[in-house]
């Protein structure tokens, strides 16, 4: 009996604290081309502990009253401590005039992946009708091949928020040990093309996950890079690849200051 007691115990503690660094954020609500209505964000995982089978659930209210119900999933399989997923949820039935919505996650926790899968180039391209998408290299840093070669991206307005979605696999999308690979990342919905300025990309494979964004100890250097990323994304054709990363962290920055 007391050793169950303990095992509750601990519990208590262990549990709602990883719930509670597991947080949905930058979301933004949006109605496609085709008429379907999207609400894209990002997941945060700040817990110490790996978490998959993420699940993100929406409620749709009018006049106080749910109205509609959906989920989707986090569109990579795994999420590092410290690091971020990114969700695409998406409406198609006709649900009729929204007051607001409200987004829950839930997920568990589970074994960690070797960090290996490394973004190592990117860049955008413009192609016909006012499209854009992302083309890149990615790179298999780890001992065997990587299979179901995945890239992400979350595009971002100026404020942060996640505008628009978007995912490919790599051709052919397997990876072997220390090889790359190109890819791209076609951005197919043009009503949120004109507020795009940035954008941040994760990459996994069914045997690996993604290489952290930043290096252990950078927290200090970001916070003090928060002017310089205001007035930067006023101006976003003057961002050089190496201030891209300022963009990726806005989320952490601002729970910071």
């Amino acid at each position: 009996m007391k050793r169950l007691s303990l095992f509750l115990i601990l519990l208590a503690f262990t549990i709602p604290s990883a719930f509670a660094n597991v947080y949905i954020d930058n979301e933004h609500q949006y109605i496609a081309d085709d008429g379907t209505l999207h609400v894209v964000g990002e997941i945060i995982n700040e817990s110490n502990k790996p978490i998959n089978q993420v699940e993100v659930n929406a409620s749709f209210y009018h006049d106080g009253n749910i109205v509609y119900q959906t989920s989707t999933e986090n569109l990579t399989s795994i999420i590092m401590p410290e690091m971020k997923g990114v969700f695409d949820l998406t409406v198609i039935e006709d649900i009729g005039y929204i007051d607001h919505y409200a987004l829950d996650v839930n997920f568990k926790i589970t074994q960690p992946k070797e960090q290996v899968i490394e973004i190592v180039s990117s860049e955008f391209t413009h192609g016909p009708v006012d499209s854009i998408a992302i083309q890149g290299t990615v790179a298999n840093n780890g001992e065997i091949t990587a299979n179901m070669v995945k890239v992400v991206a979350a595009l971002y307005d100026r404020d942060g928020n996640v505008v628009v979605v978007s995912q490919t696999n790599t051709k052919p999308d397997y990876l072997r040990a220390n090889d790359e690979s190109f890819f791209v990342i076609p951005i197919l919905d043009k009503t949120q093309v004109d507020v795009v300025v940035d954008y941040s990309l994760i990459a996994e494979s069914e045997e690996y996950t993604a290489v952290p964004e930043f290096p252990l100890g950078s927290g200090i250097l970001l916070v003090a890079s928060l002017s310089a990323y205001i007035a930067i994304t006023k101006n976003p054709s003057a961002v050089g690849r190496s201030l891209r990363y300022i963009t990726k962290t806005k989320s952490v920055l601002s729970r910071l200051i």
